[in-house]
């Protein structure tokens, strides 16, 4: 999601000619131009908690279920747009590494439209679709009622939250990663004060949670119409041209991620429905605390993924193996060493964490606690598995990406979602995601070694 600024930095324009210095990065630049994208998933997902914080004590524990309920339809309501946006900045990135800059604005500016068509159209198969879904749930009135009224609010946001997926990739890219990373923090401080006014000082409930997060995400939407409007921007609006070519490699590329977005839909749907059997909707709500933690300890890994691959794009279009070779044994070191904090700091801070969810006193406190202690082994797999995923994307081989993102995102946890939990009730539903990313992991060192001599890469 993120490009170095260093390894597409572009000097001299005074001539009407581009001109590229020869680059040459220390190892700890590699680690500096991941920063911004780093700290922007670590606060959009610190603020998606915040959400449920006011959510959970405002409003209550069945109406935080009520948000996890609606997250599988969002997911499947976002899925292909995040397909052609991280699909097609590894295609733009790779044309800009090939200095076809003039073909990297058109398809720039298709992919933008393509997007916008599909919000409208996802917007509405959203309406048609959700309350046949959540009747079909056997939910109480009450939850019932509250999804409705979330998912009701939140899809008239389709679009811009659509763009602002993209505009985050593309900000980055066009050596803009400060901008970036301060439309998320504004947006993320907005959604944090508009969701108090609006439940807490309007009354609104959780129609107020849902125009809060519209609006918040709406920020980068608005500033990045106006940012790729200039024309003094590396990325900026031209009159497209429609290649299905570049459309198909978007496609392909970023069909790990549409896979991802619809698995884990399937996945939180799976999660629901068997905690609903097991415990009831106090189940739920004890699910979309853990993932809150999870989401969180996880953003580390992403925001650092997202943050090299368009480097690993731009290097491999390129063809410079050498400083491919260096990023990637980086990368290894610092996904290795990431668990040690996170582990560690989900383990002491489970209580409090929960605490600010649930009472002690209600049945979903206890459920979390001992939820959140047994999923955070998942945090010593994730991170490989994660980077390994969006390493393949960067490098344009789809193919593999995609079978690394379905097979840990719905074949493994699928299995053990079944499994786990004859064998052991509750917590075999918390084990299914430790276990799932141990098999994913074996799977990833597999493809990690099989690849290694095409691209040239190593483990250090």
């Amino acid at each position: 999601m993120k490009v170095s600024v260093t390894a597409v930095s572009i000097f001299r324009i005074d001539d009407g000619r581009l001109e590229q210095p020869n680059l040459i990065i220390p190892h700890k630049c590699f680690l500096i131009d991941a920063v911004p994208t780093i700290a922007m998933t670590v606060f959009m997902s610190f603020y998606t908690m915040v959400d449920g914080l006011f959510v959970s004590n405002l409003i209550g524990t069945n109406a935080l279920s009520a948000i996890n309920l609606t997250a599988p339809i969002i997911q499947f309501v976002t899925a292909i747009s995040t397909m052609l946006a991280t699909g097609g900045s590894a295609v733009i990135m790779k044309k800009m590494g090939e200095q076809k800059d003039e073909e990297a604005k058109e398809d720039f500016t298709l992919l933008i439209l393509v997007n916008v068509i599909v919000g409208i159209v996802m917007c509405a198969a959203g309406y048609l679709a959700m309350d046949r879904i959540f009747a079909g749930m056997n939910l109480s009135a009450d939850v019932e009622g509250y999804c409705v009224e979330y998912l009701s609010r939140y899809l008239i946001f389709t679009v811009p939250i659509l763009l602002m997926n993209n505009f985050t990739l593309y900000m980055i890219a066009s050596e803009k990663a400060s901008l970036a990373l301060v439309c998320s923090v504004t947006g993320g401080v907005l959604n944090m004060v508009l969701d108090y006014v609006f439940i807490a000082g309007f009354d609104m409930g959780i129609s107020g949670a849902a125009v809060a997060t519209g609006l918040g995400y709406s920020v980068t939407a608005v500033v990045g119409l106006f940012v790729f409007s200039q024309k003094k921007s590396l990325l900026h609006f031209k009159k497209p041209v429609l290649r299905f070519k570049v459309l198909t490699n978007a496609a392909t590329n970023g069909c790990s991620e549409m896979a991802t977005a619809l698995v884990t839909g399937i996945i939180t749907m799976m999660f629901n429905w068997t905690m609903l059997h097991y415990v009831g909707e106090d189940g739920v709500a004890a699910v979309t605390i853990i993932m809150y933690v999870l989401m969180f300890a996880s953003s580390l890994y992403t925001g650092y993924s997202y943050g090299v691959a368009p480097m690993l794009s731009y290097y491999y279009g390129e063809q410079n193996h050498e400083k491919l070779k260096k990023l990637v044994a980086v990368s290894m070191r610092v996904i290795a060493g990431i668990p040690l904090v996170t582990v560690a700091a989900s383990l002491l801070l489970t209580r409090p964490l929960v605490s600010v969810f649930a009472r002690p006193d209600n049945p979903v406190y206890d459920l979390a606690v001992t939820g959140n202690r047994i999923c955070t082994i998942a945090l010593f797999f994730i991170g490989f598995n994660i980077f390994a995923s969006g390493m393949f994307t960067a490098l344009s081989n789809g193919v593999v990406s995609a079978v690394l993102a379905f097979s840990r995102s719905f074949v493994f946890m699928l299995i053990t979602m079944i499994v786990l939990p004859l064998i052991w009730g509750v917590n075999g539903i918390w084990l299914a995601t430790p276990v799932a990313e141990l098999m994913a992991l074996a799977l990833s060192v597999f493809m990690f070694l099989k690849y290694r001599n095409r691209y040239g890469y190593h483990f250090c």
